[in-house]
């Protein structure tokens, strides 16, 4: 058994860090307006080394050569625990915009220095963490001894972002004298999860949140993305990339013009019910689609079920790239499943570093899915919908997913958002302060056939939407080729809102398109 490449998960981490940038080298870069008139350093860069912070060690001070803006890295820790949580802190030496930026991470990744480079060029002073441990390994969650290191994954689950974002405050108003005015929080999978644990536990931390295919309800659809190995093993049936790409293109070839436009691009893959029994008796590369590859596919749609047909996750999406939950490898064929999912079984539920999913079975399946859904639900789910406390201070979210996520179904933060919508007095109040954009056509990193607003545009919406009372009631998307040009343009509407074709005109166009709603 094989799992990806500890360097692509590193990849696909950085990824998922912040939202994917544009493919376009000409793609916008706003700078927002300054919000104080006199926003220059009070002090030099080494009196930061002197503030004081309650369990908090400044490391070090440092001018970055690249950008000329001020470095500093911090350790925090939590007594009596002999954790050890970075902080990396960027500060503009001139141009301050009045605002804090807190940047996310991806996987088991807390977050990365190298994530503050955008945000300042833009005048924000920004921050990052590691959460206490460096890789992007799980295995920071299980000691020597064999038993699990709570304080850590309490820090990468949520103390680490509250600590960054405590740090990054200080050091503002004791660099700039003056507090930021306005603090967004900025990050994709993981860092999107993170983004919402704030708001649900920190809530006077900041004042608007980008969400992107956050990583919400953790406990259920990590190891959930272990599902199509168990069928695999349980099936004594692994399919090959070969057939997964073609029941692939062949599902969005079916739905495709579900939505009155011939374009590559599924804009409701979820209600797609294309059967893989099209595909049975035909030649797939050097084999025959057979009818028990087609079982296999069915069951991985469906998501993950235990005993009796109990539903325990939501499967990938129709038009979905499978192979990297439903990877295969060798000859014969093995199962090699994904990584990080792979470590979550490892260190934080069988606790052996040694475990893999050669004899995983739907039954063993369930169990362990269960012990995930008890063990960490409290600790790192982050799917409470009770955002009170953040909608009474003013704060706005938007949050995004991508419909064909590789990773983590989208149908998760739809249930989610739901879920708010029924705490939080209905969809018009909760609209008032939280709104979720689906984006047909897209992977988990906001890549794909799909167009999509890109980070620039993002964050001008939540500004807006902080700084000026502008909810975002439609956000541009585009779609770029290899060299930049704009290829097709499409609306994108909160949900349950969709673009839908007026029926005339260039179905690149944007302006052939006006809101309408989902069918029932």
């Amino acid at each position: 058994m094989k799992t990806l490449p500890f360097k692509v998960l590193l990849i696909n981490a950085a990824i998922a860090a912040g939202f994917a940038q544009p493919a376009s080298p000409t793609a916008r870069d706003s700078r927002p307006r300054p919000l104080y008139g006199d926003a220059a350093p009070v002090c030099a860069p080494e009196d930061l080394r002197k503030v004081s912070i309650p369990n908090t060690t400044i490391d070090s001070v440092a001018i970055d050569p690249a950008d000329g803006s001020c470095r500093v890295i911090a350790t925090v820790t939590h007594p009596p625990a002999n954790d050890r949580v970075k902080v990396f802190i960027g500060l503009p030496m001139k141009g301050w915009n009045g605002r804090f930026r807190g940047n996310g991470g991806g996987g088991f990744v807390g977050g990365s220095p190298n994530s503050l480079r955008g945000p300042v060029a833009q005048g924000f002073a920004a921050g990052a963490t590691d959460t206490g441990h460096e890789g992007g390994s799980g295995s920071f969650a299980l000691g020597a001894n064999g038993r699990l290191k709570w304080q850590e994954i309490r820090d990468n689950a949520y103390l680490g972002i509250h600590d960054m974002t405590v740090v990054g405050k200080a050091l503002v108003k004791a660099f700039y004298g003056k507090p930021p005015r306005y603090s967004y929080f900025v990050g994709n999978s993981t860092g999107g999860r993170q983004g919402l644990m704030e708001a649900q536990r920190y809530p006077d931390d900041y004042d608007g949140i980008l969400s992107g295919c956050p990583a919400i309800n953790w406990h259920r659809f990590l190891p959930a993305d272990l599902w199509p190995q168990a069928v695999m093993v349980d099936a004594r049936n692994f399919v090959s990339k070969a057939k997964l790409d073609a029941a692939t293109a062949a599902a969005t070839a079916a739905c495709d013009a579900v939505d009155g436009v011939i374009d590559g691009v599924v804009d409701d893959p979820i209600r797609c019910t294309w059967d893989p029994k099209a595909l049975v008796g035909t030649k797939v590369g050097d084999s025959t689609f057979t009818e028990a590859d087609a079982d296999v596919l069915r069951q991985i749609w469906q998501g993950a079920r235990g005993h009796g047909g109990r539903f325990l996750w939501y499967g990938m999406t129709r038009g979905t790239d499978l192979s990297a939950v439903a990877g295969t490898t060798g000859s014969p064929l093995a199962g090699r499943p994904f990584g990080i999912a792979l470590d979550w079984f490892r260190y934080f539920l069988v606790h052996d570093p040694k475990w893999d999913t050669t004899n995983l079975t739907r039954a063993e399946f369930e169990l362990l899915w269960n012990q995930s859904f008890e063990q960490y639900g409290a600790t790192i789910g982050t799917d409470n919908p009770n955002l009170s406390r953040f909608r009474d201070r003013g704060g706005k979210m938007i949050i995004m997913h991508g419909l064909l996520d590789h990773q983590i179904p989208a149908q998760g933060s739809i249930d989610y958002y739901q879920r708010v919508q029924r705490q939080m007095g209905g969809a018009e109040r909760t609209a008032e302060f939280a709104r979720l954009f689906l984006v047909p056509g897209v992977d988990h990193g906001f890549r794909g056939a799909g167009p999509t607003p890109g980070p620039a545009r993002l964050m001008d919406a939540i500004i807006r939407w902080v700084e000026d009372g502008q909810p975002p009631e439609r956000l541009d998307a585009e779609l770029r080729d290899k060299e930049g040009k704009v290829i097709r343009r499409r609306p994108l509407y909160p949900y349950p809102y969709v673009a839908k074709y007026v029926g005339r005109g260039s179905t690149d166009d944007d302006a052939n398109f006006t809101r309408g709603s989902p069918p029932p």
